[in-house]
């Protein structure tokens, strides 16, 4: 007996990384091995030398086709076995080991947008929709476009495995968030990239597309973004340790050494307007969604729990965003001993 496993990698298209995919068929009892691809097709390679190599790291099963069959997430090494220079996961993995003890924890919401040939899902042809207002975790065909293709997903990614904690309505026609967390740094990315594939795979068979872009729509409607909550072991327990992470954070140049690489187009989307910090001026507080980073009005209440930062993009890199976040504040909380 044979079973379909389909590995799926991340290409090194800039400034924005694609996802990519292709099918091995295996015989029972066999592990998804070490395979390879065409990398001068995938912007990860030059013709004359364009072996890669993918690696597997994350496998569960694959809910499109069911069965036996798998969904197999690979990072891509070169030939010689090092990790590509597209390979931001083998970054991340060695800043997670060196700050493990800290238990460091994500969740991360994950905002896109529907879109039917040429304009957001709900646009009508030729105009504008009603402002925004009430399209915000709504109901009624006049407010809310797309959500069989949601609860598909949704669907989809409890058969696969996935820790998906939640979905909703978000501000803009056509416009939804998935939330995916609280998990380990690792596991929450490589889970990101698996639910955004499912994500598209599912769209797919709508006859509709999904996009991650950050401002979809020009003028005065919101963006989409990758609000990323994060916690340790120690934030868990008090709150010092939480204003010693905001403070991190805001610390001399790391609002921009973030900022950067919170993804492609983040000033159009972080311009001080609809629940956004510019994003050249950093920020926190309690319960505040103008703020660059948010802290819950419960954890404040609770004297415990997390933060929440509020500036990448909805096409942010998972692998990037948490290992900046673990190194900027775990280190913090090292050299303040409050680990």
């Amino acid at each position: 007996m044979t079973f379909k496993a389909e590995y799926i990698w991340v290409d090194g298209t800039q400034p924005t990384a694609k996802l990519r995919s292709k099918t091995k068929v295996m015989r029972d009892g066999e592990e998804p091995p070490v395979w390879g691809f065409d990398g001068s097709s995938t912007s990860q390679a030059e013709g004359h030398a364009s072996d890669r190599v993918l690696k597997p790291v994350f496998t569960c099963p694959d809910p499109i086709r069911g069965g036996g069959d798998l969904l197999v997430l690979c990072e891509v090494l070169d030939i010689d076995m090092a990790p590509h220079e597209s390979n931001t996961r083998a970054a991340l993995t060695e800043v997670a080991a060196r700050f493990a003890d800290q238990e460091p924890v994500f969740g991360i919401e994950q905002e896109y947008t529907f879109f039917k040939g040429s304009r957001p899902l709900g646009f009508p042809e030729g105009g504008f929709p009603a402002a925004q207002g009430g399209y915000y975790c709504g109901v009624g065909a006049d407010e809310i476009f797309g959500r069989d293709i949601v609860e598909a997903h949704l669907d989809n990614c409890l058969r696969a495995g996935l820790g998906i904690s939640g979905i909703n309505a978000e501000v803009m026609p056509g416009q939804w968030e998935f939330q995916v967390g609280p998990l380990a740094p690792e596991a929450v990315a490589d889970q990101m990239w698996i639910a955004r594939w499912l994500l598209y795979r599912t769209a797919e068979d709508f006859g509709v597309s999904a996009t991650l872009d950050p401002k979809p729509v020009k003028g005065d409607w919101n963006g989409a973004g990758a609000h990323t909550n994060f916690s340790t072991r120690a934030m868990r327990e008090g709150y010092e340790p939480i204003i010693t992470a905001c403070e991190a954070l805001g610390e001399g140049s790391k609002p921009l050494d973030h900022v950067k690489f919170y993804g492609a187009g983040i000033d159009e989307r972080l311009t001080g307007l609809h629940e956004t910090a510019p994003w050249n001026e950093y920020s926190y507080g309690v319960s505040d969604r103008g703020a660059s980073v948010r802290i819950p009005w419960q954890v404040e209440r609770d004297g415990k729990g997390y933060i929440e930062d509020r500036r990448p993009n909805a096409n942010v890199d998972p692998y990037v965003v948490t290992r900046l976040i673990v190194d900027t504040c775990c280190a913090a909380l090292e050299k303040a001993g409050q680990v």
